[in-house]
């Protein structure tokens, strides 16, 4: 069993798990005095009991015969397919429509850890951690991405200089990229490896050096990679050991 922390935050159970976006505090309320909680093996029948959620939570608590979701802070990796967006606003499916519905409506909301474009695949973090999110999207903490990308024409030759430079500006900006690690794969493929994470930042800088992306990969943030049983579309929570390789390949 997890060990739980000496002193965990506590909240109500219909609270709890109207947070976790199981419904509304009446619709969690009639659920736990109908018995569909189980609580330390038995029915939690008190919808006011306060109830500590550190992460033993989720072997304490079924919902409806399951294990409870798991709450804050709550971070999931993603291996994300083509043809979904990563934001609540844009037009279109999101990724988020492929997680159970409930977790739309927790609280703290789930934000994709940074973008990828419609078309990109590959890494995704979701998370509801601020503290995580911010970390990893600093351009302070400078954590590499890498990405493998299929081209529209073969390669030059002077990719790699031009994007070590740390002298190129794209399109509409006024500041030079950080240098950027660039490896050719083949005649009309590569791999690049950046730190920031500019808009559409791989596909402008191909463009930059007159060159279309037409596939386009995450493959690794920091040292994570994406967990050979996951299959496009598919997500699990992100480990302990996962989480300390976000931050253990700083260039």
């Amino acid at each position: 069993m997890s060990k739980a922390p000496a002193n965990p935050p506590m909240a109500r159970a219909d609270r709890l798990l109207a947070n976790l976006g199981y419904g509304s505090r009446r619709e969690v309320q009639t659920m736990i005095q109908s018995g569909g909680v189980i609580y330390d093996g038995a029915p939690l029948l008190d919808i006011g009991r306060r109830i500590p959620f550190g992460p033993d939570l989720i072997e304490r608590m079924t919902v409806r015969g399951q294990p409870v979701d798991p709450p804050a802070p709550f971070t999931l990796i993603m291996n994300k397919p083509p043809g979904v967006v990563c934001s609540h606003r844009e037009p279109g499916r999101s990724v988020y429509e492929l997680l159970p519905s409930r977790w739309r409506s927790r609280d703290p909301a789930l934000s994709s850890i940074g973008r990828l474009d419609v078309d990109t695949t590959g890494l995704l973090l979701i998370t509801d951690d601020g503290d995580l999110l911010h970390r990893v999207i600093s351009p302070k903490s400078a954590i590499p991405k890498r990405y493998l990308v299929g081209l529209a024409r073969p390669l030059d030759g002077a990719e790699g200089k031009i994007f070590a430079s740390g002298e190129l500006v794209l399109s509409g900006e006024t500041s030079p990229l950080s240098p950027a690690q660039f490896e050719a794969l083949g005649a009309a493929s590569a791999a690049i490896t950046i730190t920031e994470g500019r808009y559409h930042q791989v596909r402008r800088m191909f463009s930059a050096v007159g060159n279309h992306v037409v596939h386009l990969h995450r493959e690794l943030v920091g040292n994570l990679a994406i967990p050979e049983d996951l299959s496009p579309g598919q997500f699990r929570p992100l480990r302990p050991e996962e989480h300390s390789a976000l931050f253990d390949n700083i260039i």
